[in-house]
């Protein structure tokens, strides 16, 4: 008789063991597909900046949607910080766009929430870091290059045509700073 017992009890631990690696395995799906999705999402932004939108449009509204803030409110939201921000060539575009998101992930609602903002600068600190690690600056003149006289360039964009995209930088640094954003999304927990 105990013998029975022992087979039923070692059967049932099996079993447990068996669900709970089930369950691991299913969990490490979710993620994969998790990180596939999010893939997906720098592969968009920079579609969206070939299809003519902005810096900080291409790397916001690729996001903006996990946020619940539809695509065309995305675009509009973002639309005044691309040029390094209303094409003065200050902050970096795609850098703006990121920054937009940390504030929707790590961002206070109540005004006398230190840690909440502290944790925010901090965020944002960190992710200017890293983009200034990868690109040398999160300046866009510095970014692309561009000396004084060039700097206080009109506010009239550029046409969008094959040379355009070939003499600029700012494909690889908004799927650079999607990519980084995606990592930060990954490694939050």
């Amino acid at each position: 008789m105990q013998s029975l017992n022992s087979k039923r009890l070692i059967s049932s631990f099996y079993l447990v063991i068996l669900c709970e690696d089930r369950n691991k395995f299913g969990i490490e799906i979710m993620e994969k597909e998790k990180e596939v999705d999010l893939a997906k999402r720098v592969e968009k932004s920079v579609e969206l900046f070939k299809a003519g939108f902005n810096c900080s449009q291409s790397v916001f509204a690729a996001f903006a949607d996990m946020y619940g803030i539809p695509q065309e409110q995305a675009l509009k939201l973002s639309a005044s910080f691309g040029g390094g921000i209303g094409r003065m060539r200050q902050t970096c575009g795609a850098a703006c766009g990121l920054f937009m998101l940390a504030g929707l992930e790590t961002g206070s609602t109540e005004g006398g929430d230190r840690e909440k903002k502290m944790n925010n600068y901090h965020t944002v600190q960190e992710l200017a870091e890293e983009l200034r690690k990868k690109n040398g600056s999160i300046i866009c003149s510095e970014l692309l290059g561009l000396n004084k006289a060039q700097e206080n360039a009109s506010f009239v964009p550029e046409e969008r045509t094959d040379a355009y995209y070939k003499k600029r930088p700012c494909a690889k640094i908004i799927e650079e700073t999607s990519a980084l954003w995606v990592k930060y999304l990954i490694n939050k927990k």
